[in-house]
């Protein structure tokens, strides 16, 4: 699921556990900027972009439709669209094709037509990619979680970049080092491109434009997730077979498909999960129902700290009351080596969020303790805390080296969360003053500084927008200022207060290449150049992809 929230930081930000369609957003999106990134070949298609980022109506010249619904056609596929699905061109005609891959050409059955580009269904391949592999997941062409296991890794490593290198291009109009210009290519083309060579290239050509670094990927890239939240449901719903059910949602779906290995999961996920199930089945406790919104238990979030092996147990409930709670408590402690805490948060609401707003301990810890390249974190269950530690490490490292600290700087971090960043800054700052508009993410915050012996940080609740002016009026002048926001980006009050702060340098982590764009292109044109841009591999086997960027100003 993606990481969206309101302003603050307690949200989720990765594909999986929960979200409706395990997609990362909505199709017209995903259509839009397929159809943009196709503008240069052939000249049939362009689109335009707001200064907000969102994409206005695309453009048309002179396109029409040279097929008919369930016409089996031959297509060649040119590139992925930003949530996986092969981008096929019939006769100058784009198709949208799910499980093919660039560089293949496939035969394929059409399914839906629109004025400008249709869908099809795959039915085999004329020509296959050589970065196809066999999924390893049972269920992967059902479930919504992954969208790339299909595609090898270095494959996936290559689209990452590319995915970021058109974003930039064509969104932020940002010339880019070693790279043609925006146009000449498609989204995820390059069907035998290899990122590192790409990005070798790029940093021979620095002075050309941005640099855009090689994805970081992993040596392994499964088994990394130390987080899962899977709702729950019932299995044959009005008939003898009935029973709880507990995995992920199909593809596009509400139609949850029962799980007991997930392999981008760590391995201690799936088995608590598992233990969780087979209790409440056997104590018969209500699966909710979300068409009579009946039902007692609607998710099971696992948390595991994967230094200190700590569990956490989070049970969403369609009401206060737990039937046999007691006995619940206790076989799952007798069943859970190293169980920590037991949380239960009600959610009554008939809604697609995953929590609601009442969260109580049921047994043990408000949280647990995990650790980060030799820092300590306390976890709750509310807590944004990244589900990829490995990769987590690779990505603050990053943000630290960018932000080019000798030990005397004045740091703002502006999207502080729970400290992780701010305290990973800490180590090599002066000071690190960090912000963030939910009160228990500070509260956190404070508690981690406090729990590493760092005196060095300060963090105060509210908008980042509000709190730095005020900051900078007690005399707070930024060297450097760090933005981490949601998947929508930066508020553009925030943007406003860097542009009048001015500080030296600026690192933006992001999570979405296309609202990344959008910010870079505001701070160039107010005085900052972005100098170099790594993207790194947080979700590997989905479409996600984060990014590290360097930013200076001109005069520096």
């Amino acid at each position: 699921m993606v990481r969206e929230k309101s302003s603050g930081r307690y949200r989720s930000r990765d594909s999986i556990g929960g979200d409706r369609a395990g997609r990362s957003g909505s199709s017209r999106d995903s259509i839009d900027g397929s159809m943009a990134a196709l503008s240069g070949q052939g000249g049939k298609l362009e689109a335009s972009h707001s200064e907000s980022g969102k994409r206005s109506r695309t453009a048309i010249t002179a396109v029409t439709a040279p097929l008919q619904k369930n016409e089996e056609v031959t297509a060649e596929i040119v590139g992925l669209t930003h949530d996986g699905e092969g981008v096929g061109r019939v006769d100058g005609f784009t198709l949208f094709i799910r499980g093919a891959l660039p560089g293949e050409k496939v035969r394929v059955k059409v399914t839906k037509l629109k004025k400008t580009y249709g869908y099809a269904h795959l039915l085999e391949h004329v020509e296959t990619s050589s970065d196809r592999t066999s999924p390893i997941c049972a269920i992967y062409k059902e479930c919504g979680g992954c969208q790339l296991q299909h595609y090898s890794y270095e494959g996936q490593l290559a689209w990452k970049r590319r995915h970021v290198v058109e974003n930039l291009q064509r969104i932020g109009k940002l010339k880019v080092a070693g790279e043609p210009a925006a146009g000449h290519g498609a989204e995820g083309g390059q069907p035998a491109g290899r990122g590192s060579e790409v990005g070798q290239a790029a940093e021979r050509d620095s002075a050309d434009g941005v640099i855009v670094h090689p994805t970081i990927g992993m040596a392994d890239p499964w088994r990394y997730r130390n987080k899962a939240a899977v709702p729950v449901g019932i299995s044959g719903s009005g008939t003898e077979d009935a029973g709880l059910i507990a995995g992920f949602y199909a593809r596009g779906t509400h139609r949850i498909i029962d799980m007991d290995d997930c392999h981008i999961q760590h391995s201690r996920n799936d088995e608590v999960i598992s233990i969780v199930k087979e209790i409440a089945r056997e104590l018969r406790i209500a699966p909710y129902d979300e068409r009579t919104r009946t039902g007692l238990l609607r998710h099971v979030m696992v948390r595991i700290g994967v230094v200190s092996d700590e569990v956490m147990i989070v049970l969403v409930t369609n009401g206060k009351r737990i039937p046999r709670k007691p006995e619940w408590i206790e076989k799952l402690r007798a069943a859970i080596p190293n169980l920590k805490s037991i949380v239960q948060n009600v959610n009554e609401r008939d809604t697609n969020a995953i929590f609601g707003d009442e969260t109580s301990v049921l047994w043990g810890s408000e949280v647990i303790y995990d650790e980060l390249d030799g820092i300590r974190f306390a976890i709750s269950a509310r807590s944004f805390y990244q589900v990829n530690p490995a990769q987590t490490i690779a990505l603050y490292r990053k943000a630290v080296e960018y932000a080019e600290l000798t030990g005397k700087e004045r740091v703002i971090d502006a999207y502080c969360g729970i400290g992780t960043i701010s305290l990973f800054l800490a180590r090599h700052a002066g000071h690190v003053y960090g912000v963030e508009i939910v009160p228990e993410a500070i509260e956190d915050a404070k508690r981690n500084a406090a729990l590493n012996g760092m005196d060095n940080a300060t963090f105060e609740t509210g908008p980042a927008e509000v709190v730095i002016p005020r900051w900078r009026q007690e005399g707070v002048e930024a060297d450097v200022i760090v933005v981490d926001p949601p998947r929508k980006g930066c508020d553009s009050a925030l943007l406003d207060t860097i542009l009048a702060m001015r500080p030296e340098r600026v690192v933006y982590v992001s999570c979405n290449p296309s609202t990344l764009a959008r910010d870079l292109r505001i701070l160039e044109d107010g005085g900052y150049r972005t100098v170099e841009v790594t993207p790194v591999d947080m979700f590997p086997q989905t479409v996600h992809v984060e990014c590290v960027v360097r930013i200076c100003r001109v005069d520096t």
